[in-house]
């Protein structure tokens, strides 16, 4: 029951990832009356914030491996809390710092149950061997790519039982719930002893290969950050395909699951780079066929979010056990590490948000409004052009990284 307790935590805490930039947005502008460009400002700083906050929760659990249950169910015990005051939020004149309040507490709880999760992976794995680390990694990323396609759908689900609004009160208390039963579930797996290491240095990181997969891992970030940031607003107001929006997301992050065990075993033949390069240059070709379509493209969209998906799984599975996989041959702290690592993802996710927001609200975009063709036009770069040109780049730095021996 080990894996499938690690795939359990990981659903949890993927509530607090991707799905929340793609509800956070909408709901903050319909429920609580905030415009684009004040949230992507209030992301952007809460960033600054875990600039400082991620490397030092590594650094701490590093520091005393025997606390780890301890932060576990800490991280999860935030999420229980957080999840019902956010989405409880209503429009005032106070809205603005109850939703920083509530997303400092939401986004710290996700870092420190992130950074443990990823920087237990030595601990966490049956063998320290680059095959068994391939093999955790493909049951931690199925399970968040569960948890994203759990909660993109549940508002949905919960209306149609006749949850009030759009749902997001009765959402927020779900995922609340579902955090303090993943938190009784999954007790066992954190007393396991915890594998450390060396302490971390940047001459270190740098030697192990680590710093080159840290920068990759911010550039191939920012396009799925954009493409999920703006997901919504695409699909209803470019593609005008309201009712097809959860459908859509659903489909996106399935395939995003389904291919997880496929990438995973395939890096195991021919090594996670060489595995890499295959998965990007169909990222790029479906980032570039989102740029072609207009409005009513149900299949044609259908069909990008099935290539886009696949590729997503492909980023989520490798890129995090190459950075695990350097971080156990050269024998160093992982927690402190994937500090660094958990920092540099969301980081992309807030540059995309306080890129991209404010240039639409520039342009005269408005969300669930008729747009100017000037506003639909910006909308279409920003979602489709902009994370095809950033895709093309993180491809050409992943052809200067060393070829990785495969782990079969």
């Amino acid at each position: 029951m080990l894996y499938p307790r690690v795939s359990l935590y990981a659903m949890m805490l993927a509530s607090a990832g991707i799905p929340l930039y793609v509800h956070l947005p909408q709901f903050a502008s319909v429920n609580l009356g905030i415009g684009l460009g004040a949230l992507g400002a209030i992301l952007l700083v809460i960033r600054l914030f875990d600039l400082i906050q991620d490397p030092l929760i590594g650094w701490a659990i590093d520091r005393w491996p025997g606390a780890q249950l301890w932060f576990a169910l800490a991280a999860a015990g935030g999420l229980a809390v957080g999840f019902p005051l956010l989405f409880g939020l209503t429009s005032g004149p106070l809205a603005v710092p109850k939703l920083v309040l509530v997303l400092l507490l939401l986004f710290s709880a996700y870092s420190l149950g992130m950074i443990l999760l990823y920087g237990r992976s030595a601990t966490l794995a049956k063998q320290s061997t680059p095959r068994e680390l391939m093999t955790l990694a493909a049951f931690r990323e199925a399970g968040m790519l569960s948890g994203v396609i759990f909660a993109a759908i549940v508002p949905a689900v919960l209306v149609a039982l006749g949850a009030a609004g759009q749902g997001y009160a009765a959402f927020g208390l779900t995922l609340g719930g579902f955090a303090l039963f993943t938190a009784a579930a999954t007790r066992p797996m954190w007393k396991r002893p915890a594998v450390t290491g060396q302490p971390l240095s940047a001459m270190s990181l740098t030697q192990a290969g680590a710093v080159r997969l840290l920068s990759l891992a911010v550039i191939n970030s920012l396009p799925v950050a954009l493409t999920s940031t703006l997901f919504l607003f695409f699909v209803e107001d470019r593609l005008n395909l309201p009712a097809y929006a959860g459908p859509l997301l659903v489909l996106f992050f399935l395939c995003a699951g389904l291919s997880v065990p496929l990438w995973a075993r395939l890096g195991q033949r021919i090594g996670a780079k060489q595995t890499l390069l295959i998965a990007m240059p169909l990222a790029i070709a479906s980032f570039a066929g989102a740029a072609f379509l207009g409005p009513g493209s149900l299949l044609g969209f259908a069909v990008i979010c099935a290539v886009s998906g696949a590729t997503l799984g492909a980023d989520m599975v490798l890129l995090p056990a190459m950075f695990s996989i350097a971080l156990t041959r050269a024998g160093l702290n992982a927690s402190a590490a994937f500090g660094i690592w958990s920092f540099a993802g969301k980081l992309a996710l807030a540059l995309a948000a306080a890129l991209a927001l404010p240039l639409l609200e520039q342009q005269g975009y408005q969300p669930g409004t008729k747009n100017s063709p000037q506003a639909l036009f910006a909308l279409s770069l920003s979602y489709a052009v902009l994370p095809c040109v950033l895709k093309t780049a993180a491809f050409a730095f992943a052809l200067t990284l060393p070829s990785e021996r495969a782990t079969q």
